[in-house]
């Protein structure tokens, strides 16, 4: 038996520049997100007992890793050495090896070379385990190195294939490295890939299992949902995976129906909305108002709505921001078509008689109208318009 962890894509120290306009407690939330969310998944790893943790690139950012961020690992790691737990590294296309990368780990952390290597280990049950991989190495011109893994030919303990790269019938917008087809990946007869690089949770093979645990704590609005890692465990015969959520906050897309957009009902909405929201944890949203009418927000209330919305974040534990509020007129077209029409015929005495007399000769119609003498002319011109409303919802 042996049990270990599949993570990738921790993005330690991503910038997030573009969200400085943020309420102080928020971006430094944001700012500590993946710090706190490879915190979770090493106390996981202390507490399940794991026999390593694996890492499948772009444990950083960029290449030029920070102080903070390298202090943060050595010391997570050296947590990991004092509970026998090993770590098993590659870097990717954000952090790639280079000569100037003099990182200095603990003696429980092996880090793959630019050529495709194996390291050996063994579990706490003395299960044999064979760890294949290699790390991105300078610039962009990454080779593809699929045919350097070694195949399994004597079917002797377990093997694990780590590879930061991108499925060939990957259907997600992301940079295209390493590109791979399972054919290639079955060849080498391993029990298990794990693989890293694209930031969505994904498994591509049960036999031998093969997943993207996708990146530990979502970074913008593209990377929404529950983020983590995959915990691992089984034999040579068959390895069982299960998704432990690790993140911090929680990026997500919602929509309200509105059948007002009169600004104190829409606030009281929302309010009521992210107080549900709340129970769950931090999230940081995007909003978006369904309303099925003609009335509209103006530009000054929309400004006031969303900045008192924001107001009301400030020094909130369980925040919930609203990145972006945005009103979906459901009767846009029929609402321009109406003003159109009213614009360029309710004015014209000669149309409107016809129209009337049009109405009022139709049996099919005459019998649902009132007395042409008991109504006036803005009665019929509302009769009209209501009748114009029921025909476009059709």
């Amino acid at each position: 038996m042996v049990k270990f962890i599949h993570s990738a894509d921790l993005h330690l120290d991503s910038p997030f520049k573009s969200r400085t306009k943020m309420p102080h407690n928020i971006f430094e939330e944001l700012t500590s997100s993946t710090y706190k969310s490879v915190t979770r998944m090493f106390d996981k790893a202390i507490e399940e007992q794991v026999d390593f943790i694996i890492i499948a690139g772009d444990v950083f950012d960029r290449e030029n890793r920070t102080l903070k961020a390298e202090t943060f690992l050595k010391k997570g790691f050296e947590r990991l050495k004092d509970n026998g737990i090993f770590v098993y590294m590659i870097h990717g296309n954000h952090d790639p090896l280079s000569e100037n990368v003099k990182s200095k780990w603990p003696d429980n952390v092996s880090v793959f070379k630019e050529n495709v290597e194996t390291f050996e280990s063994v579990s706490q049950k003395g299960e044999r385990v064979f760890l294949h991989g290699f790390s991105y190495f300078m610039d962009d011109s990454y080779e593809n190195k699929l045919d350097d893994y070694p195949v399994n030919h004597l079917n002797e303990g377990i093997h694990i294939g780590i590879l930061h790269g991108t499925y060939s019938k990957n259907r997600y917008d992301q940079a295209r490295y390493t590109e791979f087809n399972l054919e290639t990946l079955n060849s080498k007869l391993y029990h298990y890939w794990a693989l890293g690089h694209i930031h969505v949770r994904e498994q591509l093979s049960d036999l031998p299992p093969i997943h993207y645990p996708g990146n530990i704590q979502g970074r913008h609005k593209n990377e929404y949902g529950d983020k983590g890692f995959l915990l691992v465990e089984g034999d040579d015969v068959y390895l069982s995976t299960s998704f432990i959520k690790a993140h911090e906050i929680t990026f997500a897309e919602y929509a309200l129906e509105m059948k007002t957009l009169n600004k104190q009902d829409i606030y009281q909405r929302i309010v009521e909305f992210k107080e549900r929201l709340r129970e769950a944890g931090k999230k940081i949203i995007q909003l978006t108002i369904n309303h099925e009418g003609d009335e509209e927000l103006s530009e000054i209330d929309y400004k006031e709505l969303l900045e008192l919305l924001h107001e009301d974040e400030q020094d909130v534990r369980n925040f919930i921001w609203i990145d972006n509020l945005s009103i979906n007129y459901l009767n846009q077209n029929q609402t321009a078509i109406l003003n159109d029409i009213k614009a360029s015929y309710s004015d014209n005495e000669e149309i409107f008689k016809e129209a009337l007399n049009t109405m009022y000769m139709d049996p099919k119609i005459n019998r649902h109208l009132p007395p042409m003498q008991n109504l006036k002319k803005e009665d019929y011109l509302s009769l009209g318009e209501e009748r114009l409303k029921m025909l476009m919802r059709k």
